[in-house]
């Protein structure tokens, strides 16, 4: 079985039909009850009953199916403050009230360094959450902003993604956030849509179906092939046919729940 990195490279190998199977799973258990499973985009109050409603659009209907939503964990109100020396930082607006504690916060949500900040004057926020996503052929995986879901209270900033090859590069994801206005708070309740999560497949017409999957102990060995390379080398991508060469050919085994 050829995976590959590129979609190029599979010519010849056959052409693949039916859905792409793309599994997810958490890389940490504690507290994992507070992730929600990601879940598909589809049009809320949807209204039927015409003919040319655009819920019934087979455009619309195909471009919902290919985006799957990945949902804020716990409440985050935070407000962004320089002491006195000016070092950037991040202060807790919900104070005592707050549903997280302090110190559980600090170690999901953090402030980056600010010579790391792509721009000058606007600060990088990452969260780190456990969401693994994986398959065992071609698909390359784009993080994007939620831009289905409408916001009453629009974030003060942008989210930046990533697009990479989850046969090839599973890894834990993050979420990162621009404050452009950082006079205004950043706040996002449990519940909302952190990202979009949207899979490119081969062929690209080609459905995708979500499933929770076992981390097995090959799957926990690759894992622990490619993690932290990051902290190592500027450019991963280089890193992509060298893990390839080293991939046990299926890597998925969906977890079987009890009727």
């Amino acid at each position: 079985m050829q995976l590959s990195v590129h979609f190029e490279n599979t010519d010849g190998t056959g052409k693949q039909s039916g859905p792409v199977q793309v599994g997810w799973f958490l890389n940490e258990r504690k507290g994992g009850i507070i992730y929600d499973p990601p879940e598909r985009v589809r049009s809320v109050d949807m209204n039927r009953e015409h003919a040319k409603s655009a819920s019934r659009c087979p455009a619309v209907i195909n471009l919902e199916s290919r985006y799957f939503a990945v949902k804020c964990p716990f409440d985050i109100n935070l407000g962004f403050v320089r002491d006195k020396d000016g070092k950037p930082g991040l202060r807790n607006l919900s104070g005592t009230q707050s549903t997280v504690r302090a110190s559980k916060l600090g170690d999901k949500l953090h402030l980056t360094s600010e010579v790391e900040w792509r721009h000058k004057d606007i600060p990088t926020i990452q969260m780190s959450l456990p969401y693994v996503f994986i398959a065992d052929e071609p698909v390359y995986m784009s993080q994007v902003a939620p831009f289905m879901h409408y916001a009453k209270d629009p974030l003060p900033g942008t989210i930046f993604g990533g697009r990479f090859p989850i046969n090839v590069w599973p890894r834990p994801l993050m979420w990162a956030f621009e404050w452009h206005d950082i006079t205004k708070p950043l706040k996002v309740s449990r519940g909302d849509p952190l990202f979009y999560a949207t899979f490119e497949t081969l062929p690209q017409d080609r459905s995708v179906t979500m499933s929770e999957v076992e981390v097995t102990p090959e799957l926990d060995d690759y894992m622990e092939l490619i993690s932290g390379a990051v902290n190592y080398v500027n450019q991963t991508f280089s890193l992509f046919e060298a893990a390839e060469a080293r991939r046990p050919a299926t890597l998925l085994k969906p977890v079987k729940r009890g009727s």
